[in-house]
């Protein structure tokens, strides 16, 4: 009795979703090979012949459609230069930050918070590092109005101390 093309195809499902992963090297990648060599092989199913070998036909449709997707991604990520400047072609960015001017603004956000008195600075690093206005009036014993008045006047003297990068980066609205 001649099996549908339907059976065919799930008879072979574990040994594709094998070969889709030993291609892809990724889960994600892999189902997602699998699912779309599924979709190849049911819309080109007239194009099979019965009584020839659906497995090998499957895996080249796998590897094929692998071969494609990979085309397609290092041309999309391919850049054409024609300057002489070689050595920026085929690189995904062309960008190198300087860490140098962020590790200054941090430096001067630290020292900021070191001068401001303990009980602004204690309730303003808490709610920074995610402690709800509750748990610090519980941990300090003291009002929740208190916790928010001196994260509100850690707030403000560090904004007054660090003004210069307001200015600096447009957040000083005049």
């Amino acid at each position: 009795m001649e099996n549908s093309f339907t059976d065919q195809v799930a008879a072979h499902a574990l040994a594709l979703k094998g070969y889709a992963l030993f291609l892809t090297q990724n889960r994600d990648d892999a189902h997602d090979l699998l699912q779309e060599t599924y979709l190849k092989a049911f819309s080109n199913r007239e194009r099979f012949a019965p009584d020839t070998n659906i497995k090998g036909w499957l895996y080249t449709i796998m590897k094929n459609t692998f071969i494609n997707n990979y085309r397609r991604k290092v041309k999309r990520n391919t850049f054409s230069d024609h300057t002489e400047q070689d050595y920026y072609i085929n690189q995904s960015s062309q960008h190198i930050p300087n860490q140098a001017e962020s590790k200054m603004v941090m430096e001067d956000l630290n020292a900021a918070i070191a001068v401001l008195p303990f009980e602004l600075r204690e309730a303003f690093m808490l709610n920074f590092r995610g402690h709800k206005y509750q748990d610090i009036a519980d941990q300090f014993g003291i009002p929740i109005g208190t916790v928010k008045t001196r994260i509100h006047l850690a707030r403000k003297a560090l904004k007054r101390k660090l003004s210069v990068y307001g200015d600096l980066y447009g957040l000083n609205a005049a």
